[in-house]
């Protein structure tokens, strides 16, 4: 029995590959697509946030996967194993080989929870939470409700890991619950993180550094998170000095929001596909492999240096797509991507600042007229509603859809801080 063989095969039925496959299916009907992925479960995980803030619910970021993929696209349920990029197959858990003419890989992040020592065995219970996975985000409003009064360490590990300001939205989301119930004064709310800033682009930094000030939280930074003890509430830290020696802190809580540390996943990282680091080696703006012309990558498991966010997987896959139809034609690949990310950094149960980037640290914002910095409704709006209906209605649907970025839009406001 032969191989079974697709014309592009997609590894990943998350945001990046959903969207591929619909967009690609909407440009060609007759092209044949198959997409491998295991779970039958596709979650909008920026919705995970303001789960553990207590303002949406699980169900509603949550759908089959059998719903969102194109009836016409081959739905391949299994894992993929490894690659043989020479012989453009990929080899699946349970054996069987699949070949292709041309190759999508987006399987998104790894989460090493096995990294902190004692997390796995506390994780879930003994008020320590994690907004970064289904089966425990709702443990996180669970902890926030419970609270009365203690101290609330907020962690970050290092980069790269999903959404860069996902680990200090939740501590506002908490900080303005307790607020709210009047008892903010009460507690002790501390945000740990293995970086060296509160944010990586300074522009939007010192406005979040106001935030803190206003809710009166503590920041440690060069605290990266080594160790947990649930029962006897207690964190163990590595702090790294400016002449780079390090020291073990020994934190007590009575809640912790950990942040695990992130990579891509390990039959990425063992494959001929990935770099040094371990990401999929992706030229930068056409997104296609380094090594293998007939392979492209996306979303979080690249090498390229943006956020890994849904709004980088959406404006990475028309360039994708179209660069599949172009390699396919003989015509030259575009250079499309700019290393645009977003980050709606939930401030308040009614606030958002819209952070907008790209390669550089650039601010490259959609709505030149509105300070990037400030707090809005509008986009809390988004957060909660605009923005999720866009995922399921038109990007995971395979429609293009784009508001131009500019770093030009971004001067006066720039030039103003």
């Amino acid at each position: 029995m032969s191989n079974p063989h697709h014309t592009v095969l997609i590894v990943g039925g998350g945001a990046a590959g959903v969207s591929v496959a619909n967009n690609m299916r909407r440009m060609d009907s007759n092209i044949d697509i198959a997409i491998i992925e295991p779970s039958e479960k596709h979650y909008y995980q920026p919705g995970f946030t303001i789960i553990g803030g207590g303002a949406y619910t699980m169900k509603q970021t949550t759908r089959n996967e059998a719903d969102l993929i194109h009836p016409t696209v081959k739905w391949i349920k299994d894992y993929a194993d490894s690659f043989l990029p020479e012989q453009n197959s990929v080899v699946l858990r349970s054996g069987a080989r699949i070949s292709y003419d041309y190759l999508v890989v987006c399987p998104g992040l790894q989460l090493d929870w096995q990294k902190i020592s004692g997390l796995t065995e506390t994780l879930g219970k003994n008020q320590v939470c994690s907004n970064y996975s289904a089966d425990t985000v709702e443990y996180t409003w669970e902890c926030i409700q419970a609270m009365t009064s203690g101290v609330a360490l907020f962690t970050q590990p290092t980069m790269p890991i999903k959404c860069a300001g996902a680990p200090q939205k939740i501590m506002y989301l908490a900080a303005d619950r307790f607020r709210k119930k009047g008892i903010l004064d009460k507690f002790s709310l501390e945000f740990c993180n293995a970086g060296p800033a509160i944010f990586g682009i300074p522009f939007f930094a010192k406005a979040l550094s106001k935030i803190v000030t206003q809710y009166g939280i503590k920041t440690h930074f060069n605290h990266n998170l080594v160790a947990i003890d649930g029962p006897n509430k207690t964190a163990t830290f590595e702090s790294t000095d400016a002449d780079g020696n390090k020291t073990q802190v020994v934190k007590p809580f009575d809640m912790i929001h950990v942040t695990p540390p992130q990579s891509a996943p390990d039959f990425i990282k063992a494959s001929p596909l990935a770099n040094a680091a371990g990401w999929i080696e992706v030229n930068d703006r056409t997104l296609q492999h380094v090594r293998y012309a007939n392979i492209f990558g996306l979303g979080d498991a690249t090498s390229t240096p943006n956020a890994k966010t849904a709004a980088a997987v959406r404006k990475q896959v028309p360039v994708v797509v179209d660069n599949i139809f172009a390699l396919q034609a003989g015509k030259a690949l575009a250079e499309g991507y700019d290393g645009y990310g977003s980050c709606p950094l939930t401030t308040s149960l009614s606030t958002v600042i819209l952070a907008e980037f790209a390669y550089g640290g650039k601010v490259t914002p959609s709505f030149p007229w509105l300070d990037p910095r400030a707090n809005r409704y509008i986009w809390w709006l988004g957060k909660k509603l605009g923005f999720p209906w866009m995922y399921w209605h038109l990007m995971l649907k395979g429609y293009r859809f784009d508001i131009p970025h500019l770093e030009s839009y971004a001067k006066k406001w720039v030039d103003k801080d």
